[in-house]
């Protein structure tokens, strides 16, 4: 039968979770089939599975997919519809047993294109320890006139992270991920605009971030990320697993980043701060609302793939009740209420149950098969606004004329 492939999105905890969960099935199931796992960062995961045509021509028969590629992978004809055997042999509780926000994205055309595999909404991480020790708290009412608390607005965040910016007790007030890899400053870079009441797309829904909100959103970012009394000094190397772990090395007293960062500080053993940290909504500017995003992973199987019955009865056994709390114990998020609510999981990562609520704000990216050129777009222009002092105006002006060519 030979062995079957899947291409894996390289993060410890991912790589783990499947290596354990394969072994269980394969016992369950009494199978010898090995199973060939390779790790590759988000820019090789894409290439190899979509570019490369790697899913359609039988390379991989089961593949880590973001909900950023999926309508880019449906268009390739890259994943295989799920419904036959969804129809055939339902996963355990669904589609009940999962929230809404993670079952829409993999619809497209009639079709169920995944299985959530791991999620976790962007939000505030804080150091509750820090913003709960007495001593900080008088300092800062002294300092500022008024109590420390999470921050609610932009203006507070700054603040806050100059306030707790200790070079030399290596602790920075906040830490972002800079990365040029077409995915965090983008959403960075989202979140900026939604929480000063922007939006990616015009009324004729097409996409347009030549805006005031976006003007404002621009320029704080730049302003904040190169803020050295507030920022960690590494975080223009930083992608967000960089930025998680600098994190959880007890290095930054903010982070705006997935979820899935947050839970690992209290799971994994490099961490410093287990039992020190605490998630809320993310700031926003004061005349609006706050906003979240969600990108969640998702299972996938390839139209090459030659084992595709065997690739689903795997994927219905990974996202079991059993399989989703697994990969939340191993440090991922599991997309199951049952795991949100689990009291174990909530006994270990306190603030776990909170992911309902950031589902209520979360919102996602435009699904057009030109996202993935428009991310790039930004991605540069966020770079360039970070690197030189041409105006924001002039940047988005620039890139919308740009993105308006590939629309």
């Amino acid at each position: 039968m030979g062995k079957i492939r899947i291409a894996v999105r390289k993060f410890g905890p991912f790589e783990s979770t499947l290596q354990k969960l394969w072994d269980l099935f394969c016992l369950k199931n009494n199978l010898s089939i090995e199973a060939e796992m390779i790790p590759l960062e988000l820019h090789d995961l894409y290439e190899e599975t979509i570019t490369n045509k790697g899913l359609k021509n039988g390379s991989w028969d089961i593949a880590h997919m973001n909900t950023d590629w999926i309508f880019d992978a449906v268009n390739e004809k890259a994943v295989q519809d799920l419904t036959p055997f969804i129809a055939q042999n339902t996963p355990q509780n669904y589609p009940d047993g999962w929230h809404q926000s993670l079952l829409n994205l993999q619809q497209i055309n009639n079709g169920t294109y995944g299985l959530p595999f791991h999620d976790g909404p962007e939000c505030l991480i804080f150091r509750k320890d820090l913003f709960e020790n007495k001593v900080e708290q008088q300092a800062f009412k002294k300092q500022f006139g008024y109590e420390l608390y999470p921050p609610k607005t932009w203006e507070e965040f700054t603040k806050i992270a100059e306030f707790f910016n200790r070079p030399e007790e290596n602790l920075y007030g906040c830490v972002f991920a800079n990365y040029p890899d077409g995915h965090n400053m983008v959403f960075d870079f989202c979140l900026q605009l939604w929480t000063r009441g922007g939006s990616l797309l015009n009324a004729q829904n097409q996409i347009d971030i030549n805006q005031s909100a976006a003007i404002e959103a621009l320029d704080y970012y730049r302003n904040i990320v190169n803020n050295k009394n507030a920022v960690h000094p590494k975080s223009k190397d930083f992608g967000s697993v960089e930025a998680g772990m600098a994190f959880a090395k007890g290095e930054a007293a903010l982070a705006i980043n997935w979820f899935g960062f947050a839970s690992m500080c209290e799971v994994i053993e490099e961490s410093k701060v287990k039992g020190k940290v605490d998630i809320t909504e993310l700031p926003h500017d004061k005349n609006h609302k706050t906003a979240s995003l969600n990108v969640y992973w998702l299972y996938t199987i390839g139209t090459g793939s030659k084992h595709q019955k065997l690739a689903y009865d795997f994927l219905r056994f990974a996202t079991t009740p059993e399989g989703d709390k697994l990969l939340t114990e191993e440090g991922g998020i599991g997309c199951r209420k049952s795991t949100w609510n689990d009291s174990e999981i909530n006994e270990t990562i306190p603030f776990y149950h909170k992911l309902g609520m950031l589902h209520e704000h979360a919102l996602t990216l435009p699904q057009t098969p030109v996202w993935p050129k428009v991310a790039e777009l930004i991605d540069k222009m966020v770079l360039k606004a970070l690197e030189s002092d041409i105006p924001s105006g002039e940047l988005l002006e620039e890139t919308q004329n740009t993105i308006q060519k590939i629309i």
